[in-house]
C-alpha cells in the first residue's frame, strides 16, 4: 500500500440519487476522461501516511451518524462542465467537525469554503458545458437525495481506488 498517496473521502448516496447522478455523468462525462462514478467530495487531499487514523475517524464519525437529506437546488457552471448543487446543514456541519479534526493535514483546496456539488461534465468546451447548462437547467426541478455514508478513496494519478465504505448508522 503506498502511504505517499492522497486519499479522497466522498459522500455516499442512496441507490436510486446514486444511481441517477452516474447515470447523468456517463452521459454527458468525456468517456475518455470518465473514469470514476458520480460522487460528492468532501475532502480532496488526505495525507495516506495518516490513512490509519483517518479511516478510524472516519468509522467513529459514521457509526455516530444517521442517514439524511439533502436538497438538489439546481446546476452550476464550472466553466468547462456542469455541476449540481447540494445543501444540507447535516453534510455542512459533518465537513464543518472533520475540516477541524484534520486541520493540520489540509491542503489549500480543503480549506475553501465547501461548495456541494455532484460534476456530471467537465473538461469540455466552455460552449458545450453552457450548452448543456442551459438544456438542464430548462427542465430542472430541486429534488432531494439521501446520505447514507462515507466512501473513503486511494488517488494514485489514475481511476480512484476504493479502500472502504462506511455506512451511516440507520
Amino acid at each position: 500500500m503506498d502511504h505517499a498517496a492522497p486519499l479522497i473521502l466522498t459522500l455516499q448516496f442512496d441507490e436510486p440519487s446514486f444511481a441517477f447522478f452516474d447515470e447523468q455523468r456517463r452521459r454527458y462525462f468525456p468517456p475518455e476522461r470518465n473514469f470514476i462514478p458520480a460522487h460528492l467530495t468532501l475532502f480532496h487531499h488526505l495525507p495516506g501516511e495518516h490513512a490509519g487514523t483517518i479511516r478510524q475517524d472516519v468509522e467513529a464519525y459514521a457509526s455516530r451518524q444517521h442517514p439524511f437529506t439533502l436538497h438538489v437546488k439546481g446546476l452550476r457552471s464550472l466553466g468547462r462542465g456542469v455541476a449540481y448543487t447540494l445543501e444540507s446543514v447535516e453534510l455542512a456541519e459533518m465537513r464543518r467537525h472533520l475540516a477541524m479534526q484534520w486541520n493540520d493535514w489540509l491542503k489549500p483546496q480543503d480549506r475553501q469554503n465547501h461548495l456541494p456539488h455532484v460534476t456530471v461534465q467537465n473538461k469540455v468546451d466552455p460552449t458545450a458545458a453552457r450548452a448543456l447548462l442551459e438544456e438542464l437547467s430548462d427542465s430542472f426541478e430541486p429534488f432531494r437525495a439521501e446520505a447514507v455514508g462515507l466512501e473513503l478513496w486511494w488517488y494514485r494519478g489514475g481511476p480512484w481506488e476504493r479502500v472502504r465504505a462506511f455506512r451511516f448508522t440507520p
